[in-house]
């Protein structure tokens, strides 16, 4: 079975469908960003920083169950290990 991928931007679980991803400038499928982070090969936010990121994730989070404190955490320990924000990487 095939591990879960998730957005290297947001962290977003990506799902066993192609209908969350994003999509890469020659309109092909983009292995790594959902269609909220991605589209046409750019990121929406270009210039977003991650703790803006954060901002924008957590009341998603909310909306799911989780506590406005606990996603806080949730990402700021996980968004430092995606591809997006790692130096050099994105």
């Amino acid at each position: 079975m095939e591990s879960m991928k998730f957005c290297q931007s947001c962290g977003m679980p990506m799902g066993q469908t192609d209908e969350m991803y994003g999509l890469n400038a020659d309109g092909s499928k983009s292995e790594d960003y959902c269609k909220y982070c991605y589209v046409n090969g750019r990121f929406n936010k270009v210039d977003e920083t991650m703790e803006e990121m954060i901002e924008t994730c957590i009341p998603f989070m909310v909306k799911e169950g989780i506590s406005a404190e606990k996603a806080r955490k949730m990402l700021e320990e996980q968004l430092p290990t995606l591809k997006r924000w790692r130096p050099g990487k994105a």
